[in-house]
């Protein structure tokens, strides 16, 4: 298991090109994810987060459920089918009550499709991604455009990737985002 610990901003394309021009070391990911819950959303009120997410071409199928210290709690694995994927995630750590709760099968709720440029920063006391994200939410029939920037915790200290966050957000006027890609998606189906 792993922890994700991560700050998220809305930014615009021309803030998006700015930090580009600031940092070095960007690498391109095309990603395109699909959020799963059962056909009675038993994973929503537990806030967990299931999803497959094709990542240049390699399927990656992931659990994140909340940390107790903060965070999200995340197990993922390689597979091609998000039900085939349930028993190996289970067997990396996940909660056991996943496989019972999706024995009666998942559909699919909602999804994004998105150009990540990502970049590693090493800081004093952590090193971050910095990932500047560009694409599409899909719910049902809406779709609403989506551009962002992640500060993700890699190694180190949280309050140091606060930091760095915060003097980014300063520098950049960049607005806190507070809901997910998922839970922003799943608003556009009208589900909550």
């Amino acid at each position: 298991m792993a922890r994700e610990f991560e700050v998220k901003f809305r930014a615009s394309a021309n803030q998006l090109a700015a930090i580009m021009e600031e940092y070095q070391g960007f690498r391109e990911i095309s990603m395109i994810t699909t959020y799963f819950d059962t056909p009675g959303q038993d994973l929503l009120p537990r806030r967990w987060t299931l999803r497959q997410r094709i990542e240049n071409g390699v399927s990656v199928c992931a659990l994140k459920t909340p940390c107790p210290e903060g965070g999200r709690c995340e197990w993922e694995t390689e597979c091609d089918d998000i039900t085939a994927a349930i028993p190996a995630l289970c067997a990396l750590g996940a909660p056991a009550e996943l496989a019972e709760l999706t024995a009666g099968g998942l559909e699919a709720l909602c999804s994004a499709r998105f150009t990540r440029q990502a970049a590693l920063i090493e800081l004093e006391d952590c090193t971050v991604e910095l990932a500047l994200d560009r694409g599409f939410l899909k719910g049902g029939f809406r779709m609403s455009l989506m551009m962002e920037v992640e500060v993700e915790l890699k190694s180190g200290s949280d309050d140091a990737a606060i930091a760095f966050a915060r003097e980014l957000a300063q520098k950049y006027n960049l607005v806190r985002e507070r809901n997910s890609k998922y839970l922003r998606a799943l608003n556009l189906t009208g589900r909550i």
